[in-house]
């Protein structure tokens, strides 16, 4: 049975980057649409995904290979060789976190307890501006 997460190995690069950017994009919407709707916590969790899916387009970029499996964005940022302020780094383990927080809630629900309006309309934002930087590294 293939896997139905990662491309296909008869891909080439350049369509392996377009997979990424094209399933990133359609996260993005999924952010859209769930913070539409006050789900906030699950906005931030595809917050995560399209990050992941960019620096995963990227390293191919770089590496001409199948990207590794993996969902640390500092550690991806790592393998497509992007040289990141500590800012950007302690942002990225930030939302690394909202991957994990988000699918294994403790049992007092703190995260979305933390998961206002506000704060996740703050980091939508954080998010999506980084990632139209990362974008700006895929254009041919």
């Amino acid at each position: 049975m293939p896997n139905v997460t990662t491309p296909p190995t008869s891909m080439t690069p350049q369509e392996i980057v377009q997979y990424w950017i094209t399933t990133a994009e359609d996260d993005w919407r999924s952010v859209q649409n769930l913070f539409d709707k006050e789900d906030y916590v699950k906005a931030l969790f595809f917050g995560h995904l399209y990050l992941e899916k960019l620096l995963k387009a990227l390293i191919v970029r770089q590496i001409g290979l199948h990207a590794p499996y993996g969902h640390a964005l500092h550690s991806l940022a790592e393998k497509a060789q992007l040289t990141l302020t500590p800012d950007q780094i302690v942002f990225l383990r930030r939302v690394t976190d909202y991957n994990i927080e988000a699918r294994y809630p403790d049992w007092k629900l703190e995260f979305k307890k933390r998961c206002t309006r506000e704060f996740c309309q703050s980091e939508l934002k954080a998010i999506e501006n980084f990632g139209q930087w990362l974008r700006t590294m895929l254009k041919p």
